[in-house]
């Protein structure tokens, strides 16, 4: 099967219109006549991700997080960028990303349901399908009222996960939760206006939680990591489900900080 068949066979799910204006999906490196036989999945395209593809005998690689966000002027292997894309073109291994359509049409969808929410309504609407609102996150009721220490405990065994840096009272109860997958700094005013008590999400600095927690709002910082490496398990099964002659081979769970 060629890699230009299989882009089809994943847009018609999640379509490149459905990204951010500010992403860059798609086809990013390679051929799209290439022959697949393997994928290999990854959050993102790291040397070490690239270097596993190679030795798996992948055709294609596909991430979440595009290696090419601004323009490019040169490719080469004088910066860290450049490299990777020279080696991803001289292994013949197509380079595809999923983004913001996949956060949008996937992720947000997908990290509700871990969560457990009940009565998820899409956090942050960014477009609508045949008048169902799309967007990224989402925001519902837990199944208990529980404190957010408690709340802490609970994402951390959901989302597996050893730490988590966490904002607000931690005897303060929480009974709806927004969950904002990655970089979630601009999901505390949608999570404030749809009544949530507390925000699971990524990237959260000193200001942002300090100002969320002023107007009420716990958050919960599991990581851009912790809360998006859902997407590797969700694309293998729909790839296994839809293309069950590839090989799909996923890049271990490997958190890339440490907490001492």
């Amino acid at each position: 099967m060629q890699c230009k068949e299989i882009m089809t066979i994943i847009e018609a799910a999640y379509p490149k219109s459905a990204a951010l204006d500010f992403d860059n999906v798609g086809l990013l490196a390679g051929r799209s006549d290439k022959d697949v036989n393997c994928i290999y999945l990854a959050l993102d395209a790291t040397d070490q991700v690239i270097e596993q593809a190679k030795e798996t005998g992948a055709d294609m690689l596909i991430t979440h997080h595009p290696l090419i966000f601004s323009p490019l002027k040169r490719i080469t292997d004088g910066d860290f960028i450049g490299k990777r894309l020279v080696s991803l073109i001289q292994s013949d291994i197509s380079y595809y990303a999923m983004h913001t359509n996949y956060d949008v049409l996937g992720m947000a969808d997908l990290s509700g349901k871990v969560l457990e929410l009940e009565d998820a309504q899409v956090l942050d609407i960014t477009s609508e399908t045949n008048g169902v609102p799309e967007g990224i996150g989402r925001v519902g009721t837990l199944k208990n009222t529980m404190r957010l220490e408690e709340c802490c405990a609970f994402v951390k065994n959901k989302l597996e996960l050893g730490s988590v840096k966490v904002f607000g009272d931690l005897d303060k109860k929480v009974g709806r939760l927004a969950v904002s997958p990655g970089s979630g700094k601009t999901a505390v005013v949608p999570a404030i206006q749809a009544g949530a008590d507390v925000l699971v999400t990524g990237d959260i600095g000193h200001h942002e939680g300090l100002d969320a927690v002023g107007q009420g709002l716990a958050v919960i910082d599991a990581g851009h990591y912790g809360t998006e490496y859902i997407f590797i398990e969700d694309m293998k099964q729909f790839l296994q489900t839809r293309l069950p002659c590839l090989k799909v081979v996923t890049a271990p769970i490997i958190h890339p900080f440490q907490v001492l």
